[in-house]
C-alpha cells in the first residue's frame, strides 16, 4: 500500500475515534461561574442570587443567636422550569482555598428564611434567605440541579455594608452632635 493511502487511513481512523469520544455526556464537572443577579440555570432549576448580608447576631436580648464566626445571609429565588415538583438541593459556600461551608439547617429568627428542605412546583418559584455560619471572606455560592449533578457557582463580592453595629455614645458626648460636648468648668 502506498504511503499516501496509509496516511489517509490513519487520519480517517483518528477522526473516527475523536468523533466517537465526543459523543455522549461531557465528563467535565466544573461549574460555570455567574455574577450576582444573573440567572444560573442548572437542570430544571433556575437560581438568581440577589444580595448578601453579614450579621454579628440574629435577634436581640436573651434570645439572640450568636454564631461561631458571623451569620451570612444569601437572598435568592429558585424557579422550577420543569413539569414536575422538584426538590431544591442544599446550598454551600466555597472560599478561594476550596474550603466548603454548609448551609445551616436552623433558621430561627432569620427574616424570610427559605427553609432547609425545599420543594418548588412546576412553573413556580420560591424566594428567601439561606443562612451560613462563616468567616468573613470572599465566597462563591455552589448550586446544583434537582439531582445534585449539574453544578453552578455565583460569585459573591465581599462587602460589609450591611453590618453597622449600634454603639453607645461615650459619656459627655451628645450622640446627635458631630463633636464631643465640652463640660463647663465649675466656679
Amino acid at each position: 500500500m502506498p504511503p499516501v493511502h496509509r496516511l489517509l487511513i490513519w487520519n480517517a481512523a483518528v477522526a473516527a475515534a475523536l468523533l466517537l469520544t465526543s459523543c455522549g455526556k461531557p465528563r467535565d464537572k466544573t461549574a460555570h461561574v455567574y455574577e450576582l443577579g444573573s440567572h444560573a440555570e442548572t437542570g430544571h432549576l433556575i437560581y438568581t442570587v440577589f444580595e448578601t448580608q453579614w450579621l454579628p447576631q440574629i435577634g436581640t436580648g436573651d434570645t439572640a443567636r450568636i454564631p461561631k464566626n458571623r451569620f451570612f445571609l444569601v437572598r435568592l429565588t429558585v424557579v422550577n422550569s420543569g413539569s414536575e415538583e422538584l426538590s431544591v438541593p442544599n446550598i454551600t459556600l466555597q472560599d478561594d482555598q476550596g474550603n466548603v461551608v454548609q448551609e445551616m439547617a436552623e433558621g430561627d429568627g432569620v427574616a424570610q428564611w427559605l427553609g432547609y428542605i425545599r420543594n418548588v412546583k412546576p412553573a413556580d418559584s420560591i424566594s428567601g434567605n439561606v443562612v451560613f455560619d462563616a468567616e468573613p471572606k470572599h465566597y462563591r455560592v455552589r448550586l446544583s440541579d434537582e439531582n445534585g449533578e449539574k453544578p453552578a457557582q455565583v460569585d459573591l463580592p465581599l462587602n460589609f455594608t450591611s453590618e453597622t453595629p449600634q454603639l453607645p455614645a461615650p459619656k459627655g458626648m451628645n450622640p446627635n452632635a458631630a463633636t464631643p460636648a465640652i463640660p463647663t468648668p465649675a466656679r
